[in-house]
C-alpha cells in the first residue's frame, strides 16, 4: 500500500464514519428493536445491524479485493489478516446506547497482513472523531494527540476497569485486581471499549483492562494508542492474536510491564 492509496483509503473511510455517524443521530431517538445475543446483556439493535451492513455494502462496492470482520454478521468468514482487512464495530458500547443515548462510538480499523494502518472511534453524540494512520500520529478532531508521558508512577494512574473482574468469577484471581485498585489512583468504567482506547491515547486515562474483547472492539483502539507511544496486549503481556477473543491490558507503556507481571493473575 503505497501512500496515495493510504491516504484515499483513509478519506473514505473517514467519509463513512462521519456519513454513517450522522445517520444514527438522526434515527436516535425513534423506537428501536433491541434483541440479546450471548446473554441478557449482550445487546443489539437494528441500528447495529443496518450501520455495519452500511459499511460492508460501502467497502465491497469500493474494495471488492478486501476483506470485512464484523460483529453484526455482514463481514466476511475471515481466517487470516493477509492483504487488507476492515475490522469494524458499527456500534460500540450498544447497552450505553440502548439507555443512555451516549457513550458510545463507531469503531473501524484498516490492517494490511496484520499490521494496523488506520483506525477511526467515533464518539457518535459529542462529534467528536479520534483518528490514526501509522507513523503519522494520532488525532483528536483536527489536534495532533501528544505523545504520552515517559514515566508515570501507578499511584497516580487511572485505570479503565469494569467491576465485573473485581468481584469473584471464573477467569481472573480478583485478589490481584483488588490490590491494584488500592494502588491507583482511580478508576473508571465508560462502557465502551473503543472510548476507553481513545481516553488512553488522549492521555486522560492511563491503562484499561479487561478479560475478554473481540478483534472488532480493539482493532481502531490498537493503531491510536501505538501512534502516542502506548502499548497493548493481552492481559499477561502475550502479543494479541487479531483473530480471537481475549482478554486486553491497554496502557503508558510505563506502567504496562508492572501492571501485568503484578497485578493479574488468572485462574
Amino acid at each position: 500500500m503505497n501512500e496515495q492509496q493510504k491516504q484515499s483509503l483513509y478519506d473514505n473511510a473517514k467519509r463513512w464514519v462521519l456519513e454513517a455517524g450522522e445517520h444514527i443521530r438522526t434515527k436516535m431517538h425513534q423506537p428501536l428493536v433491541i434483541e440479546t445475543k450471548s446473554n441478557p446483556d449482550d445487546l443489539v439493535t437494528e441500528m447495529d445491524q443496518d450501520t455495519e451492513k452500511f459499511f460492508a455494502e460501502k467497502i465491497r462496492e469500493s474494495y471488492p479485493d478486501h476483506k470485512v470482520l464484523g460483529e453484526e454478521g455482514f463481514g466476511d468468514d475471515v481466517k487470516d489478516l493477509d492483504g487488507v482487512t476492515w475490522i469494524v464495530d458499527p456500534i460500540d458500547g450498544t447497552m450505553n446506547f440502548v439507555h443512555q443515548k451516549q457513550n458510545f462510538a463507531i469503531s473501524v480499523g484498516i490492517f494490511k497482513d496484520g499490521i494496523g494502518e488506520i483506525g477511526f472511534i467515533y464518539d457518535v453524540m459529542k462529534d467528536c472523531l479520534y483518528h490514526a494512520k501509522r507513523n503519522e500520529g494520532a488525532y483528536k478532531n483536527d489536534q495532533l494527540l501528544p505523545a504520552l508521558a515517559n514515566s508515570i508512577p501507578l499511584e497516580e494512574a487511572i485505570i479503565g476497569l469494569n467491576s465485573t473482574w473485581a468481584v469473584p468469577n471464573k477467569k481472573v484471581d480478583e485478589n490481584g485486581i483488588h490490590r491494584l485498585i488500592r494502588k491507583v489512583r482511580g478508576t473508571r468504567s465508560y462502557g465502551s471499549a473503543a472510548l476507553e482506547f481513545a481516553y488512553i491515547a488522549e492521555g486522560i486515562m492511563d491503562s484499561y483492562i479487561t478479560m475478554r474483547l473481540a478483534p472488532w472492539d480493539i482493532a481502531a483502539g490498537i493503531v491510536l494508542v501505538h501512534e502516542v507511544g502506548g502499548k497493548v496486549t493481552k492481559a499477561n503481556g502475550e502479543p494479541i492474536n487479531m483473530l480471537d477473543k481475549q482478554s486486553i491490558l491497554a496502557s503508558n507503556a510505563s506502567i504496562h510491564k508492572e501492571i501485568s507481571m503484578n497485578y493479574i493473575s488468572f485462574k
